[in-house]
C-alpha cells in the first residue's frame, strides 16, 4: 500500500472527526479540512494555524468542542512574519472586505496571513483540498473582494496585486493581463 492513500484516508478520517455534530457555519467545514491537513504535516501552517493561543482556544471552543487539538504544527514550520512586511497590510485588506465583524472571519483572516508565507499555491498552503474550496471560502467571507478576481487569477498573486494597486505600484509590464507574456504564470489550473 503506498502512502498517499494512507495520508489520504487518515486526513479524511481526522476531517470526520472534526465534523461530527452540527456544522454551524460553512467556516466550520473549511477549518476541518485544514486541521485535518495540518495534523497530518500538510500545508505551510505554523503553531497555533497562525492565530495567538487565545484565538486558536477560542476557534476550538466554538467550533471543535468535543475535539482535543494539539496547537503545534506536525511539520515542524515556524514561520517568520518579521520578513513578512505586509502582514498588516495583508490584514487590513482582507478585514476591509469582510462580510461580517467577527471573531470568525479574524481567525480566517489570521490563518490566511500565515498561509502568504508559505511557498505553493495558498489553498496548498492553507492544507485546503481543492483550489475551489478557497474560492468557495473566500466568496463567502469576503465577497467583494472574490468578485474583483473575475478573470480567476490565482488567489496568493490576487492579494498581493490588491495591495500593490492600492499603493499605486503597478508591477506588471502589460497594460492588460490579456496582453502579458507572464499571464500563465497568474492564470493557470491548479487543481
Amino acid at each position: 500500500m503506498s502512502a498517499a492513500p494512507l495520508t489520504l484516508n487518515l486526513r479524511e478520517q481526522r476531517f470526520n472527526q472534526l465534523t461530527q455534530g452540527d456544522i454551524v457555519s460553512p467556516n466550520q467545514e473549511w477549518l476541518a479540512c485544514i486541521l485535518a491537513s495540518w495534523r497530518g504535516g500538510q500545508g505551510a501552517l505554523p503553531d497555533y494555524l497562525g492565530l495567538s493561543p487565545q484565538q486558536f482556544k477560542h476557534m476550538q471552543s466554538h467550533f471543535f468542542p468535543r475535539v482535543d487539538l494539539d496547537p503545534q504544527a506536525i511539520s515542524g514550520i515556524h514561520l517568520d512574519f518579521s520578513r513578512m512586511l505586509e502582514k498588516e497590510d495583508l490584514a487590513t485588506l482582507l478585514k476591509q472586505h469582510a462580510f461580517d465583524d467577527t471573531a470568525e472571519v479574524d481567525w480566517i483572516i489570521a490563518i490566511l496571513v500565515a498561509a502568504c508565507l508559505g511557498n505553493d499555491h495558498l489553498w496548498q498552503d492553507l492544507g485546503l483540498w481543492s483550489r475551489s474550496q478557497l474560492s468557495a471560502m473566500l466568496s463567502y467571507n469576503f465577497p467583494r473582494l472574490a468578485s474583483k478576481n473575475d478573470k480567476d487569477m490565482k488567489w496568493k498573486k490576487f492579494l498581493y496585486k490588491q495591495l500593490c494597486e492600492a499603493e499605486g505600484i503597478y508591477v506588471c509590464r502589460a497594460p492588460s493581463c490579456e496582453v502579458c507574456i507572464d499571464y500563465p504564470k497568474c492564470f493557470v489550473i491548479e487543481d
